[in-house]
């Protein structure tokens, strides 16, 4: 693999936070790959919420399926535009390690429970997985990644200087190409795939879908009529081609930014160029983003608040605050592991964190148990 030379470099790596010797047939970044693929945060994405709570069906994407579809984009942008496709795929893997069960209606609630000591983010929660949470290694906390790999999990999605990036990593800057890929592959895998699940679901309609412009570029004119359903194999058909269509004009605008920068660094342009320069060098031209955003706000409207996604979100907010509440008055029901770090950790982070890291089911299991104990005594 060529990588161009503002792509980052693992030989050039700031390395990791306690030393150890790397691996004498694999690069860091690659290490840092496989040691997220093999904890026990990513494992746990399969049985936790993208859309539809995983007890609605086999048939819908969970957090590990939509994490895997970012890779296999993030890959091939990384390789067509030069940057290191070893970390922009390591950070993918990692970008939603973080998230707790239910998505986003159990973030919020931690959040909420969380105000008082700096909320609750899962892409911070993803970030103290890897560098804290997991225990896999007698002589460090976390995954011992390297700094690259640390700073792309902080910046995958910041376009901004952000407060929330500790100063050893540059909070004013903005994060490295392939932190940058990472971002806009996870945007753009859950849209056309959310858009999927819910055509596949029932709760969007292809006569409201054809009317996004997105939509009709991509099934090229073709139309169903009546009440008929979109065919799966007609639907797979077009989401392939939308996301080639948003892949494509993302590379050609990508590359007119990067090709702009080369020219005024005189073709010198190193990673930390990219880190400083003005604007985002990933992204997609005008008209893309407006189609872009017209599916984002279509998926608001129609499918995120949809009633049936409420029901769920009502149900999910109010399991996550049960068990939050049950927890913190009675921290005996933790289990021995969360207990250990009452020692030296506040109670409400530990009911946090414990929180965060269970499955859709088990959450719901360890509900009905802590109802059915409550009820009795």
């Amino acid at each position: 693999m060529t990588l161009a030379p503002y792509a980052i470099r693992s030989v050039e790596s700031r390395g990791r936070q306690y030393p150890e010797p790397e691996a004498p047939y694999r690069t860091a970044f690659q290490r840092d790959r496989e040691r997220v693929l093999h904890t026990t945060a990513f494992r746990r994405l399969q049985g936790k919420t993208q859309v539809f709570v995983v007890t609605e069906g086999d048939y819908y994407r969970t957090r590990i399926t939509h994490t895997l579809e970012v890779a296999q984009i993030g890959r091939t942008v990384a390789r067509a535009l030069g940057a290191n496709e070893d970390l922009v795929e390591g950070i993918c893997l990692a970008h939603d390690l973080g998230h707790p069960p239910f998505g986003h209606s159990g973030e919020r609630v931690l959040n909420e429970r969380m105000a008082a000591e700096g909320g609750f983010n899962h892409n911070q929660q993803s970030f103290r997985i890897i560098t804290e949470l997991e225990r896999r290694y007698p002589d460090f906390p976390g995954l011992n990644l390297t700094h690259e790999f640390r700073e792309g999990i902080l910046k995958h999605n910041v376009e901004a200087p952000g407060q929330s990036v500790p100063a050893e990593y540059g909070p004013e800057l903005r994060g490295t190409l392939e932190a940058q890929i990472a971002a806009f592959v996870d945007e753009l895998a859950y849209n056309a795939h959310d858009l999927d699940d819910g055509l596949r679901a029932g709760l969007v309609r292809h006569q409201e879908v054809e009317r996004l412009a997105w939509w009709r570029r991509a099934s090229d004119g073709a139309r169903v009529g009546g009440n008929e359903q979109l065919a799966d194999v007609k639907r797979h058909r077009i989401i392939r081609r939308l996301i080639n269509a948003a892949v494509t004009d993302l590379l050609a605008e990508s590359a007119r930014r990067i090709q702009a920068m080369l020219q005024q660094r005189a073709g010198a342009a190193s990673a930390d160029d990219v880190r400083r320069w003005p604007e985002l060098l990933i992204g997609y031209p005008p008209e893309t983003e407006r189609m872009n955003q017209e599916v984002k706000n279509f998926l608001y409207e129609r499918l995120y608040f949809h009633p049936r996604l409420l029901r769920m979100s009502e149900q999910a907010e109010r399991v996550v605050g049960d068990l939050f509440e049950a927890y913190v008055r009675e921290p005996s029901l933790l289990s021995e592991g969360a207990r250990r770090r009452l020692e030296s950790v506040a109670l409400s982070r530990v009911v946090c964190d414990y929180i965060a890291g269970m499955t859709d089911r088990f959450a719901l299991a360890e509900h009905a148990r802590l109802c059915e104990l409550g009820e009795r005594t």
